[in-house]
């Protein structure tokens, strides 16, 4: 059962750098201004929990 709870987390983990990198990667090419804004707090909340 302890395992099985490290691997849950690991794997959360590991979903939550890929939503991470997939938001960098959408913030790095947005041009629209208010998209960036969005984009740029929405990484702001998932880094700093804001």
């Amino acid at each position: 059962m302890l395992l099985e709870l490290i691997e849950n987390g690991m794997e959360a983990e590991k979903r939550k750098q890929l939503e991470f990198f997939d938001l960098a990667e959408r913030f790095r090419r947005a041009t629209d201004p208010e998209e960036v804004k969005r984009l740029g707090d929405q990484m702001g909340r998932m880094v700093f929990g804001i």
